[in-house]
């Protein structure tokens, strides 16, 4: 089986896995290097990485399914997920998560018309002191206003430009 990776990543999966005293131990980091690639963990790169850590099929997809950074299916250029819950729920994230989605005209889990964005809820940002908190990419912001968030979607905007949308995320 052959998902068409790159030979820097190939290599990396190579040396990884003897790092740890059981292959199956290199599981997370090989998903990960995969996924960056990749955009996301299709089930035949589930079924791949089983078969090169001599692991069934279900004991990857266990992995892919419990750990919400794992993604099966492609998203826009830019993620953006928003807390919702209690401390943020009360203090206005789901108002937050409705100015992102109104902003690029688009549903929860889709991938905007324009591929800019895919808005997702998270469960915890761990930020519950500064409700409510969203994190675009790998920067989270807190305090959030729907002001805050229409300035934060303009900047987006200028700064991401839109693709078709279906493209993958890995050749960005």
């Amino acid at each position: 089986m052959d998902i068409d990776l790159s030979k820097e990543t190939l290599t990396y999966i190579d040396e990884v896995i003897p790092r740890y005293p059981q292959k199956r131990s290199a599981i997370m980091m090989i998903l990960h290097a995969i996924q960056k690639e990749k955009g996301c963990l299709s089930l035949e790169a589930q079924e791949w990485v089983a078969e090169k850590l001599e692991l069934t099929p279900i004991q990857v997809r266990e992995v892919v399914t419990f750990y919400p950074f794992y993604r099966e299916h492609p998203i826009g250029k830019r993620q953006i997920r928003v807390c919702r819950t209690l401390s943020c729920a009360l203090n206005g994230g789901y108002r937050i998560c409705e100015a992102f989605k109104k902003a690029f005209d688009t549903e929860l889990d889709a991938i905007s018309p324009d591929g800019r964005v895919t808005v997702e809820f998270a469960e915890c940002l761990a930020c519950c002191g500064t409700a409510p908190v969203a994190m675009i990419d790998d920067t989270l912001y807190e305090n959030l206003t729907v002001e805050k968030v229409k300035d934060l979607c303009e900047e987006i905007k200028k700064e991401t430009p839109a693709r078709e949308v279906g493209a993958s995320a890995a050749n960005d």
